[in-house]
């Protein structure tokens, strides 16, 4: 590393002394507060730096994998902007991906000062700060790569501006992502979509996947939206298993945008829908008939009802207490379209009973809707 990208001898003795004084009690807050004094003391060694912030790292139990969070400026890194900063990503990532990061530093005991890289085709990722029981905390700068920007020309982009091209490290959009999208036929995007791509998270891994699944997106602006909905590979693997195979970009994030889920799909096939559309699935999730309702109308005797009938139960309020009470005054196995006008007209059990209590003993369903409909008054 450059000597502008490294702390002060003077700097780490400090940062030594807060350990010390500390008897090595890090936590996350700690790890953070340290790094945060050691950017301000060093703040005149990094002052020719454009690009630079915080990173905090945390293992993950049971994973390959530890979260990578990053603090850092965009769009005004100027010397007199009280350090502050404007911009949060983080991403898993896996340790092997570092350059100068052993597992032993990472869960050292005691603690341990650690200078790592990160490197991209964009650029590297200079980190250095602390790492304690798997979780660490320090300060980043960015160093450009020279030779970036010709292969971006190469390939028929503009040359990137100099946050452009921190971002594009930031968020893995190395040349690999670009020739993807090339090789998979896609409009080529411009920079800012490139970069759009890299902030809301559509991974190179995404983009491959998509296309081993069978899926032609083509543009950056559908990825994106897909990624943005929460279309994940999982569920467009578990619709394949339920029999939605290759289901249009634009279909799935219309699916996910409704609430329905593969849980949801496979309840209702075991309540007797096996083989609905996912617009009809759009439609029952919208209207709230869900297998429970269904399981529900089913014990009551309604079995075998078309989609419209429940759409149209649900939609007027018609529900599992409300034929129950019917059912209670006498009134049973009651049509379908006849609970919707019940229910449509006002007519309650309550109703009903009022108007028992007047002498009106035998009026029928249809009679009760009758004398509802013209104010009958107790």
């Amino acid at each position: 590393m450059r000597q502008a990208e490294r702390f002060s001898d003077r700097t780490v003795a400090r940062i030594a002394g807060l350990w010390r004084a500390n008897r090595f009690a890090l936590s996350i807050g700690a790890v953070v507060a340290i790094a945060s004094v050691a950017f301000l003391l060093n703040r005149a060694a990094f002052a020719q730096q454009t690009y630079e912030g915080q990173w905090l790292i945390e293992t993950k139990p049971q994973s390959e994998k530890v979260n990578l969070s990053l603090r850092y400026h965009t769009g005004k890194n100027k010397p007199d902007d009280n350090f502050g900063f404007n911009s949060n990503t983080s991403f898993d990532i896996a340790p092997a991906q570092f350059s100068g990061l052993t597992q032993a530093q990472m869960m050292s005991a005691t603690g341990a000062h650690v200078e790592f890289q990160l490197r991209r085709d964009p650029g590297d990722l200079n980190f250095e700060g602390w790492f304690k029981e798997g979780h660490g905390a320090g300060h980043f700068v960015f160093a450009p790569s020279a030779s970036f920007s010709g292969e971006l020309t190469k390939r028929g982009f503009p040359a990137p501006s100099a946050e452009q091209q921190f971002m594009f490290a930031i968020h893995g959009i190395d040349l690999a992502y670009v020739d993807e999208l090339h090789s998979q036929g896609y409009q080529q995007p411009t920079l800012d979509e490139l970069v759009r791509l890299g902030t809301h998270g559509a991974r190179l891994e995404y983009v491959r996947e998509l296309r081993a699944l069978g899926y032609e997106v083509k543009t950056a602006d559908l990825l994106i939206r897909m990624v943005d909905h929460g279309v994940s590979l999982r569920f467009i693997r578990n619709l394949a298993t339920l029999g939605y195979e290759r289901v249009s970009p634009d279909e799935l994030i219309r699916t996910v945008d409704h609430g329905v889920n593969t849980d949801f799909i496979k309840n209702l096939q075991t309540s007797g829908y096996p083989k609905l559309s996912l617009d009809e699935l759009v439609r029952m999730a919208d209207h709230g008939v869900n297998s429970k309702f269904i399981q529900e109308m089913i014990e009551l005797g309604y079995r075998g009802l078309s989609i419209d009938q429940l759409v149209q139960m649900a939609d007027h309020g018609v529900r599992p207490r409300f034929i129950n009470e019917l059912k209670a005054l006498g009134y049973e196995n009651v049509a379908v379209d006849l609970l919707v006008r019940l229910a449509d007209h006002g007519v309650s059990a309550a109703f009903i009973q009022k108007v028992r209590s007047t002498g009106y003993k035998d009026q029928s369903l249809e009679q009760m809707i009758y004398l509802r409909d013209r104010g009958f008054q107790f």
